[in-house]
Order: C-alpha cells, then structure tokens, then sequence
C-alpha cells in the first residue's frame, strides 16, 4: 500500500521537556540514560475518511467539526554514546531539529524503521546518496521482504540501496517472549497489521522505559477510545487492530509510557484505561 498522508505545515521552533505551544517542533524526554527526542516533521489537518467503520454517532463524539489535527514525528536518541534516528519523516524539518540540538546527520550511527510507509523513509536517501552517511539501517525482514519482493515499491528500495552494504534485518518479537535487543538498550517488538514487519522499539534505562509504538494508530481523538477503528493505511485492518489493543493493554498493565509517530505534540504521554477504550495523557499535563 502507497504511503497517502498529506505533507503539512513545516515548524521549526523547539520545547525543552514540557508541552508547548502549537508551533513547538521538539520535545525532549529522558529515559534513564537516553535522551530522546521527538521532531515534529509536519502538521496538517486530517479527514476522518482515513478511518474504517466509523459510524456517525463516534465522529460527532470524538471528531467534532469533522477534522483532527494530523501530526507526522520522527525520533532522535542520543545515549549509550550513539545518535540513533527512528523514522525519518519526509525528510524535511528531521534535518533542522537535528541540527538546532547539535547533531549532524554524518553524526547519526544508526537508523531504526518502524515500516517502511513514505512518511517513513523520505529522509533516507536523495538522488542515490545515503543523507546518513555512516549510518547502519536497522528493519524488520518481513518489512523488507514485503516491500522489495512481494509488493515492490521503488522508494523503499531505493532507500535500502543508497546504505548498500550497511542494512541489518532482525525478526520482531511477540509480546510475552523475550524481545530482541537490536542496540544496548532498544529492543525490537512485533506489532503488525499496519504493515507486515510493522515494529514497535522499546527504550529501556536505569529501570525507565518509553515504548515508541510508530503507526499503531494515526488519529488519537478516535482510536483510544475505541480502538478497533483502523485507517486505510493498514494493509491488515484487523491484525492492526488486534495489535493496538494487545500493545495498549500491556502499556498499560505495565506503565510504560508511549510515543507515537502520529500522535500530536508532544506525542510522548501514557495511558490509561477509560471504560472499554483508553485514554491518553500527554507528558507535561
């Protein structure tokens, strides 16, 4: 499935560890030794045409006025004496944020993909060229299976192309087993449906976590609270929503905080159980 989302508006100013005003493009959060980054890449405004089986009664509740405000992140981590990047948005504002906090994308070690989606994997690479230059790329093999064999998209292999040589893939685990650690520190999990090597990372230090879930969900006002809604993104609807509710139980059983590459500034929270469905807290309220 082609990557639809819409580019919004591009912000470049920053937060520092507290929720900020709408045009705020960096939060900061630790955990434990790691400092980790959420980069607005864009906003726009989204339609709730995106969601499946969304009766009338659910969009006037949690979609008044018919529209939400669409929100696409990237993550930047710094500790363990790497610079490791999840998500490279559009490859647009990643590169400013990156650089109003210091850091060079000569200087990344590492990029982690949650999918492969467009809004993903933009900032990879330009006309061929790795714009992480030493970078070694990290993704689940379903993931790259799916989108250089099965169902082939040009910008994903390019993407792979342009880190010739530097792409390492591992096999996302399942809640409940023992998650495979990919760098010190961040471990991979299984958290398919949106797309077939969909990967969610789990920060882990000094006894902190942050789970960042990527895609699990696309319009927070609707899919905490009831979160068997899906999008027309997710290539298995309902793998994807079996998924969002196992990973948001478990967030929730554990206190895990969440992060997510769709949610709205600061995009960093947790959760918790409301009736049926869940709520979200963002970090800072």
């Amino acid at each position: 499935m082609q990557n639809r989302m819409l580019c919004g508006i591009l912000f470049g100013a920053m937060a520092s560890g507290v929720f900020g005003a709408e045009g705020d493009a960096v939060f900061s959060y630790k955990v434990g030794a790691f400092d980790v980054y959420m980069l607005v890449e864009n906003r726009g405004q989204g339609r709730p045409g995106i969601l499946i089986d969304a009766d009338k009664a659910a969009l006037d509740k949690y979609l008044p006025g018919g529209a939400y405000q669409s929100e696409t992140n990237t993550v930047l981590i710094r500790g363990q004496g790497k610079n490791v990047v999840i998500d490279t948005g559009f490859g647009g504002a990643i590169f400013d944020s990156m650089k109003k906090l210091g850091v060079d994308p000569g200087q990344v070690d590492a990029v982690l993909l949650t999918h492969m989606h467009g809004d993903h994997i933009g900032g990879m690479q330009k006309d061929g060229k790795a714009l992480f230059p030493r970078a070694k790329v990290y993704l689940a093999q379903q993931e790259r299976d799916f989108w250089t064999k099965t169902n082939v998209n040009q910008g994903a292999v390019a993407a792979l192309e342009a880190y010739s040589g530097k792409v390492e893939t591992f096999l996302p685990r399942e809640l409940g087993t023992t998650l495979a650690e990919i760098l010190p520190g961040i471990s991979a999990m299984a958290a398919f449906g949106h797309t077939p090597g969909h990967t969610a990372f789990l920060i882990e230090s000094s006894g902190k976590k942050l789970l960042i879930w990527g895609d699990l969900m696309h319009v927070q006002g609707i899919q905490f609270p009831l979160p068997d809604i899906s999008v027309t993104y997710d290539t298995d609807p309902k793998m994807a929503a079996e998924v969002r509710r196992k990973i948001l139980d478990y967030v929730v059983k554990n206190s895990i905080p969440i992060a997510g590459m769709h949610l709205t500034y600061p995009a960093i929270g947790t959760v918790k159980a409301d009736g049926s469905g869940y709520r979200f807290v963002p970090e800072g309220i």
